[in-house]
């Protein structure tokens, strides 16, 4: 964590919302999502590829953000994109300031920048985590895709600090295919937990 904040005045924006969390140890939980445009990592089985052109979405005032965040409820999640492409001092600190929790998603790529309340790791093979997220992350959580990404998964929970949850959580369109063999894992390996899209499940946008 950074420990003077830098002054980002605002943000390139793709979309922010009122939902449910779906994922991860939040699951059920009434958030407000914060997508921010940018990403380098270009994850093929990406369901948001439209994120990754930050030039494609309009920069937002940081104030205009933390304005809309008040009147959502008191728990936002920062994702993206790559949220960590850009510095989230100012961002973070302004919602704090408005009592809000601060949750980010990343893939680790950048250093860690932001003041958090929880950061979910979900690493990618192509660019790997630095080490200021393994250090910092509360939640580890790996996407199944193929066979390899258990072996992935172990590397990364290696890595990570020692009082991160971990999780696996099948890739969407794999789920017939790979479920059953995540069910097994877990059964077998009882560290890792399984994390459902379950506003997929539930058809929550």
């Amino acid at each position: 964590m950074t420990t003077a904040e830098t002054i980002v005045e605002s943000l390139p924006l793709m979309e922010a919302f009122y939902t449910i969390q779906g994922e991860g140890f939040y699951t059920g939980h009434a958030a407000y999502f914060i997508r921010l445009a940018g990403c380098d990592v270009g994850c093929h089985w990406c369901d948001v590829k439209e994120s990754w052109d930050e030039n494609l979405h309009p920069k937002v005032l940081v104030n205009d953000i933390v304005s809309q965040a008040e009147e959502n409820g008191k728990l936002v999640v920062i994702t993206g994109g790559e949220p960590l492409m850009w510095n989230l001092d100012h961002l973070t600190s302004k919602l704090k300031e408005k009592g809000i929790q601060t949750n980010i998603e990343t893939s680790g790529a950048y250093e860690l920048s932001g003041f958090w309340d929880w950061i979910c790791l979900s690493p990618k093979k192509k660019k790997l985590p630095t080490q200021s997220v393994y250090d910092a992350a509360n939640e580890l959580k790996c996407i199944i895709y193929n066979h390899h990404d258990f072996k992935f998964a172990e590397e990364q929970a290696a890595r990570v600090n020692k009082n991160a949850k971990l999780y696996l959580q099948v890739e969407w369109g794999k789920k017939d295919e790979m479920l059953p063999l995540v069910i097994d894992y877990v059964k077998n390996n009882p560290k890792w937990a399984i994390s459902t899209q379950t506003h997929k499940y539930l058809d929550i946008p």
